[in-house]
C-alpha cells in the first residue's frame, strides 16, 4: 500500500529527477554535477515547517546564518564564534593563494577568532549577502537597506508588486568570494497571508538546498510576525539545480528513507525589529529526522 504524500517527497522527486534526467556538467569546482534547468517546490507552511526529515539538518548552524545575513556581516569571525563553518574554505583558499602558506583549515580559523586584526584582513568575504541586503550603495554613495524597506513596503502597501530584495548587485560581483546563490527574494500578502517566492540561480541540491528551504521558511515567518500576518506559503524555484557527481551515493541513501511528520515552528518573543532576534527566539518542536548523511562541500 503506497503511503501518503509528504511535503518533503517534492524535494525527494527532485533527487530522483538529477539522478535520472541531470545533464552531464562540468563546474567551476572541477567536481562535476548532474543539472536540470527551472524547477519549482512549493510549502504550504501551515502543514509545518521545511526541515527535512531524510537526513538530519543542523539548522541552528542556519539559523545563525541567517541572523548574520540580517545583520549586514560579510565577516566569517562571528559565524566562527558560534560554530559556523561553512564559509571559511573560500578565504581561507584566498589566504593559501596569496601568502603562499599552507595553513590548516583549523589553525586558519583559529586565527580568525583570536586575532582581530587578522580576521579583518583575512575573514572577510567581501560584499555577500548581508552588505546588498542591508547596505546597498548607489551611484551617489548612499546606502539603502533593502530590508528595512521591505518591511516598511509591506506594513503600509501589502499589494506592492515591488515586495523584495535582491544580493544580485552586478557591479560588485567580482569583489565577492561567492557570487548569490539564493539571489531575489520577492513577497505577496492575501487574506491575511504573507508568502515568499525564493529564486535561486544555482542549488547544491544535497547541501544547500535545505539550508535555503529552513531560512526562506523562517524569514516568512519573522516578517509575518513583524508585521502582523499569518505566514502563507513557501515558493521556491531554481535555475540551475544541480547534484555533485560526489553526492550521488549519499543522494540514494536518503532516497531509500522515508520522510517523517515536519516540526512546528514557535517565536517566543516579538522583537522590536525584524533585527533584534536571538537564536534563542525560535524553538523548533517535534523534530525526530533521520541520521545526518555526510557529503563533501565542492568550492
Amino acid at each position: 500500500m503506497n503511503r501518503a504524500r509528504h511535503p518533503e517527497d517534492q524535494y525527494l522527486d527532485l533527487l530522483r529527477r538529477l539522478i535520472d534526467r541531470g545533464s552531464r556538467r562540468m563546474d567551476r569546482t572541477g567536481v562535476g554535477t548532474l543539472a536540470l534547468f527551472g524547477e519549482q517546490m512549493r510549502f504550504e507552511l501551515s502543514a509545518g515547517f521545511p526541515l527535512l526529515t531524510t537526513k538530519k539538518v543542523y539548522y541552528r548552524q542556519a539559523l545563525y546564518e541567517l541572523l548574520w545575513f540580517l545583520s549586514g556581516d560579510t565577516n566569517i569571525r562571528p559565524l566562527l564564534a558560534n560554530k559556523v563553518h561553512i564559509w571559511t574554505d573560500w578565504p581561507l583558499a584566498r589566504y593559501r593563494k596569496e601568502t603562499r602558506e599552507e595553513i590548516s583549515h583549523d589553525a586558519f580559523e583559529r586565527r580568525v577568532l583570536e586575532d582581530e586584526a587578522f580576521a579583518a584582513r583575512w575573514g572577510d568575504l567581501g560584499p555577500v549577502y548581508g552588505k546588498q541586503w542591508r547596505r546597498w550603495e548607489t551611484k551617489d554613495g548612499r546606502e539603502i537597506d533593502q530590508i528595512a524597506r521591505l518591511v516598511e513596503s509591506i506594513r503600509k502597501n501589502p499589494t506592492s508588486r515591488r515586495l523584495l530584495f535582491t544580493g544580485w548587485n552586478v557591479g560588485e560581483l567580482e569583489r565577492m568570494a561567492l557570487p548569490p546563490c539564493h539571489m531575489t527574494y520577492q513577497y505577496f500578502v492575501a487574506d491575511g497571508k504573507l508568502s515568499g517566492l525564493l529564486f535561486q540561480r544555482a542549488a547544491d541540491t544535497m547541501l544547500g538546498l535545505p539550508w535555503n528551504l529552513f531560512e526562506g521558511a523562517l524569514l516568512i515567518h519573522m516578517l509575518a510576525q513583524q508585521c502582523e500576518l499569518t505566514p502563507g506559503e513557501l515558493i521556491w524555484q531554481g535555475g540551475d539545480v544541480h547534484l555533485y557527481v560526489n553526492h550521488i551515493v549519499q543522494a540514494e541513501e536518503q532516497l531509500r528513507r522515508e520522510p517523517r511528520p515536519w516540526p512546528t515552528l514557535r517565536i517566543l518573543r516579538k522583537p522590536d525589529s525584524l533585527f533584534d532576534y536571538h537564536v534563542e527566539d525560535f524553538e523548533f518542536s517535534g523534530y525526530d529526522p533521520h541520521p545526518h548523511i555526510k557529503a563533501d562541500v565542492a568550492v
